[in-house]
């Protein structure tokens, strides 16, 4: 176990990425059991020297949450540190069948799929290679009818089975579509059983579209209250959200996939973080520090090319629907620089200015870089803000913005992207040079 936890410091790589950073961000080396402070000197160290997963970088807060997951005892007592994260996603509902289709079909890599579903048609239907049928006994199969209630007593039915899937993970991602029967009822049950077990638990699901009537709307926000008390981390996408970013003669149907795919990103958006090795790596321990128990998250990626393609995908990122003005009230931050290998020390040095122009000086602040080889040209920032507080999450969740809020995230912001001689496009603009910029979520 020793020499599993041992560091071995040299010079590294990515030296110079965060020698460029602001001056209150620091870095610990890989080999951690469990998140933690620390007010050590800026140190230069990683587990193995290799191409890849070389360093984590972090703001040093002024707290922190010690989160450690039942999972940090297995095998040489690090549990995901020094290896793989194990993590998985459950699908629950027709909903989350359907999410984790996409996720499947896109090659998200790293993970574990599992599909719980009541129906067992649909349940044959999906491409997971693990599923559960629950309340088989009690719904014979058939689903719920609409029916909450009879979700939760079908998850209920088979929590011993629910429990042995969830047992050996270091985390666990649980999405639905909110608002029908089985997701909305089991979702919530599914969570308990996984946090009571110490896994790393985070929720995220869908809001259903206005047009989908007021029962539904209902059913989502006691299904989603419930929810969030079981788990450590909740992601919440409204989806009349993306009627902002769909065009007026988008079809039905494509609605529908557009918000599994919504659910997927945000699913990816945190385990590309964890399972990617990168050039400046974020380690499971980090991702716990600011995900545990850390209640509703803001989630935001953007893309973009062109000259000033760092600074505008940062700020797609941080003005995406579901995180726009909100970040400064966060008490943690995970973000991801995605690029080629044309991606500079100056954008990755420009990104973190951005987020960090934003945050709050307190706020724990964990950043990783990844070079992929398809993402020439491009730059992809994913953001998740986590920790705000109970009332500032009710806002959040029913598109509340104080206005003394909303106006100084706005100058924060303007701020932020003028610095120098840097202009500033709105989210969706573009220029002569190429410049394209999407707000996802």
């Amino acid at each position: 176990m020793a020499a599993q936890a041992a560091h071995r410091c040299a010079q590294l790589p990515a030296a110079s990425i965060l020698q460029s950073l602001p001056a209150n961000t620091w870095h610990q080396g890989l080999g951690r059991s469990h998140a933690q402070a620390s007010s050590a000197p800026l140190r230069r160290c990683s587990s193995k020297l290799s191409k890849g997963s070389i360093l984590s970088a972090r703001r040093q807060p002024e707290r922190s949450t010690l989160c450690v997951t039942a999972a940090s005892t297995y095998e040489n007592g690090y549990g995901a540190v020094g290896g793989d994260a194990r993590i998985k996603v459950i699908g629950v509902g027709g909903g989350g069948n359907n999410a984790i289709n996409r996720m499947i079909g896109s090659g998200l890599q790293g993970v574990e799929f599992w599909a719980a579903n009541t129906d067992a048609q649909a349940l044959d239907s999906s491409e997971a290679l693990n599923k559960i049928q629950m309340g088989a006994e009690l719904t014979r199969g058939l689903g719920t009818g609409g029916n909450p209630s009879l979700g939760e007593q079908a998850a209920e039915e088979s929590s011993s089975t629910i429990g042995t899937a969830v047992g050996n993970a270091d985390m666990v991602f649980i999405t639905a579509g909110m608002g029908g029967g089985t997701g909305t009822g089991a979702a919530p049950v599914v969570a308990r059983i996984s946090k009571e077990q110490g896994v790393l638990t985070v929720g995220v699901v869908t809001y259903p579209f206005t047009f989908e009537g007021r029962r539904r709307g209902t059913q989502a926000s006691d299904g989603i209250e419930a929810l969030r008390r079981n788990v450590d981390t909740l992601i919440v996408i409204p989806n009349d959200r993306l009627l902002d970013v769909v065009g007026e003669s988008t079809p039905l149907q494509d609605a529908f996939l557009l918000a599994d795919d919504v659910l997927r990103q945000g699913v990816q958006g945190i385990s590309d973080i964890i399972t990617i090795p990168g050039l400046v790596n974020v380690d499971f321990a980090d991702v716990k520090a600011v995900m545990c128990n850390s209640g509703t998250a803001m989630l935001g990626v953007g893309v973009a090319t062109g000259k000033n393609r760092a600074e505008e995908a940062a700020l797609a990122a941080t003005s995406a629907p579901l995180i726009e003005r909100s970040i400064e009230r966060a008490t943690g931050i995970v973000y991801n620089i995605t690029g080629g290998k044309d991606l500079t020390l100056q954008e990755v040095n420009r990104v973190s200015e951005v987020v960090t122009s934003l945050a709050d000086p307190s706020a724990n602040v964990i950043f990783g870089a990844v070079i992929e080889d398809q993402y020439e040209g491009e730059v992809h920032v994913t953001i998740i803000a986590t920790g705000f507080s109970q009332s500032f999450e009710e806002n959040l969740l029913a598109g509340k913005m104080p206005e003394q809020t909303q106006q100084k995230a706005e100058e924060k912001q303007l701020s932020a992207a003028t610095n120098g001689s840097l202009p500033w496009k709105r989210r969706g603009g573009a220029t002569a040079g190429g410049y394209l910029s999407r707000s996802l979520l």
